[in-house]
């Protein structure tokens, strides 16, 4: 993120929203544009017909996916550390360091 804060129009369900933000003016039009597929997806694929309640199933729908990264992460995180708990273990003592971080050989 920059210093300068952006002024970006977009179009969300067929209605103009201007948000500022110190995201990039790209990064921005990207976000918007996945909350108005996900409300587009809620409205064609089921009985709602008020953007409203579209919008709030979508936010849940996005916030599943948020959690479910976040868990995946984690889990990567877990990993990788006892990776690299057994690397370490194979390394002579010289080169285990004290930090924790594996030294370059």
């Amino acid at each position: 993120m920059s210093d300068k804060r952006h002024l970006v129009k977009v179009m969300i369900v067929g209605e103009e929203y201007a948000i500022r933000s110190d995201a990039s003016p790209e990064h921005t039009r990207a976000v918007a544009t996945y909350v108005d597929q996900s409300i587009k997806r809620v409205l064609n694929s089921s009985m709602v017909v008020e953007n409203h309640k579209a919008a709030i199933l979508a936010a849940l729908q996005i916030t599943d996916e948020l959690f479910r990264a976040r868990a995946s992460a984690e889990s990567m995180d877990e990993a990788m550390d006892a990776l690299s708990g057994e690397i370490r273990r194979w390394l002579p003592p010289a080169k285990r360091g004290d930090s924790g971080e594996v030294q370059a050989i």
